[in-house]
C-alpha cells in the first residue's frame, strides 16, 4: 500500500505540473541573486553586509546565497540573520531559536525567531546594508514576509540600507484570494493588510510595504530617508507558477517539501486551524490529505463534491497512516484556493455535536482569527456555523481581492 501511495503521489505531482502549470522545461529564469552576481555585486561594494536568508535562498543553480556572498572578493559579509526554522531550515515550527556562531562560516547568526523577532540596534551595529533573500509562498500567514517587515523597520530606524533579492511567487502573480486582513488582527502570521493570497513577489510586497502609509511602523522622517532596493528577476512573468520557471524546489520549511505542499498550504491552511479537520501534516501528502474524526473518506469526499468548488477534484488514498481524501487541482485558473477552507469550517460545525468554534478557548480562537483575519466571519461562524452563508462571504472577499489587485498594480515589477 505504501508503494501504491508513493506512485499516486508522483503521478499527482506530474499531472499538476502539466495540467496546472503548462511547464516549459529549460526556461531561463534569473533570480535576484543571479542578477546581483551578473552586476558584479555593485550594490554591495565597500559596504558591511548582513544577510537574512534560509536554505531556499539559492541561485538558479542551487548554490546558497550565503556561499555566493562569502566567496566574492567584492562582498564583505559580516553577519547572518535567520527566520523561523533557522538559516539551515532544520529548526521546528514555533520553536524559539538561539543566537549562535555558525560553525560552517564562522559568522554570527542572529535569530529572528527567538528572544527577538525584530533585529535590535546591537545586531545591526556596524552594518551598512541588509540583504534579504527569502523564498515565500505568496500566502499571508507564512512567516518569512513577517520577518522581512520587521527587519525593514529595524533597518530603516537605524539607517541601514535594505536590498531585497526577488524570487518567484510559487502561486504566480495573478491569483489574489481570501479574506482581506482587518487591522485589528495584525500579528506575526498577518503582518500586512492583504488578502490571504496576495499575488505579489516578495520584492513587490517590500516596495508596497514601504509605499503604503501605515504598513510599516517607522517614523515619517526615518521612512523618508530609508533606502530600499529590490533586485528584480529576469525572465519571470505573472502567469508563471513555480513549475513554469524550470527551477528546482528547495523546501522552504520542513512542512513544505515540494510544490504540492505549497499549493495545499494555500488551500487548507485555514480550514485545519480549528474545528477538527486534519490536512495531512506528517504524511507524504502535507496540506493535501483531508481527514475528520468519525467520518470516512467517502463521506468527506461526497460532502466536498456537493460544494461544487471549481478547479478541485477528490481522490481517496492511503497515506501510511490511514486513508484520506487527496485534493487534486485539475484547473488552477478556475480555483479560488481558500474557498475549500471555509466549507471545511462549515462541515466541522455540522459534524460536531457542539460548535467547535464557539466552544474554543480564547487562545485558540485568537490564533485562528490572526490567520483568517475577519471578525465578521468569526461572528457568523460562532453564531450558527452549520448554516453560515459561505458564498456570501466569498463574494465579499473576491470583491476586496479585485480592489487590492488594482491598488497593488503600481508596485508591480513584472507585467
Amino acid at each position: 500500500m505504501k508503494i501504491k501511495a508513493l506512485i499516486f503521489s508522483l503521478v499527482c505531482l506530474i499531472c499538476a505540473s502539466s495540467v496546472i502549470n503548462g511547464a516549459e522545461p529549460g526556461r531561463k529564469i534569473f533570480l535576484g541573486i543571479d542578477v546581483l552576481k551578473q552586476e558584479n555585486f555593485r550594490l554591495l561594494k565597500g559596504k558591511r553586509v548582513g544577510l537574512l536568508t534560509h536554505p531556499a535562498g539559492v541561485d538558479r543553480r542551487g548554490v546558497s546565497t550565503i556561499d555566493i556572498l562569502r566567496r566574492s572578493a567584492k562582498v564583505n559579509l559580516v553577519a547572518l540573520f535567520g527566520p523561523e526554522h533557522g538559516i539551515y531550515g532544520n529548526e521546528k515550527a514555533n520553536e524559539p531559536i538561539e543566537d549562535r556562531v555558525d560553525k560552517r562560516t564562522g559568522l554570527p547568526v542572529y535569530s529572528l525567531y527567538g528572544k527577538y523577532r525584530k533585529p535590535t540596534k546591537k545586531m545591526l551595529r556596524g552594518l551598512d546594508v541588509m540583504v534579504i533573500d527569502l523564498q515565500d509562498l505568496g500566502v499571508r500567514s507564512y512567516t518569512y514576509i513577517s520577518a522581512m517587515r520587521l527587519t525593514m523597520e529595524a533597518c530603516f530606524e537605524n539607517k541601514v540600507e535594505v536590498v531585497v533579492l526577488d524570487r518567484p511567487n510559487p502561486l504566480g502573480g495573478r491569483k489574489v484570494d481570501g479574506p482581506l486582513m482587518e487591522a485589528g488582527w495584525k500579528s506575526y502570521v498577518g503582518a500586512y493588510r492583504v488578502p490571504y493570497l496576495y499575488g505579489l513577489t516578495i520584492g513587490e510586497l517590500a516596495i508596497m510595504a514601504k509605499g503604503v502609509p501605515g504598513w510599516l511602523e517607522v517614523s515619517k522622517p526615518a521612512l523618508e530617508k530609508a533606502k530600499l532596493t529590490v533586485v528584480p528577476m529576469k525572465g519571470w512573468n505573472r502567469s508563471m507558477l513555480w513549475t513554469d520557471t524550470g527551477l528546482r524546489w528547495v523546501p522552504t520549511s520542513p512542512a513544505i517539501p515540494d510544490l504540492s505542499a505549497a499549493l495545499g498550504y494555500s488551500m487548507t491552511g485555514l480550514g485545519a486551524q480549528l474545528g477538527g479537520f486534519r490536512h495531512g501534516y506528517g504524511t507524504q501528502f502535507p496540506f493535501r490529505l483531508l481527514t475528520f474524526p468519525g467520518k470516512s473518506p467517502q463521506e468527506i469526499a461526497t460532502a466536498l463534491r456537493s460544494k461544487n468548488i471549481p478547479g478541485l477534484d477528490y481522490k481517496i488514498v492511503y497515506s501510511g497512516k490511514g486513508r484520506g481524501v487527496y485534493l487534486v487541482v485539475d484547473d488552477w485558473s478556475r480555483l479560488h484556493p481558500t474557498e475549500i477552507s471555509f466549507h471545511m469550517m462549515q462541515l466541522a460545525c455540522q459534524w460536531r455535536g457542539t460548535n467547535p468554534f464557539s466552544s474554543a478557548t480564547n487562545s485558540k480562537a485568537r490564533l485562528f482569527n490572526k490567520h483568517v483575519g475577519s471578525t465578521e466571519w468569526w461572528d457568523a461562524l460562532t453564531h450558527d456555523g452549520a448554516r453560515v452563508d459561505v458564498q456570501k462571504h466569498l463574494r465579499k472577499w473576491r470583491t476586496q481581492s479585485q480592489v487590492f489587485r488594482a491598488m497593488s498594480r503600481k508596485f508591480w515589477l513584472y507585467r
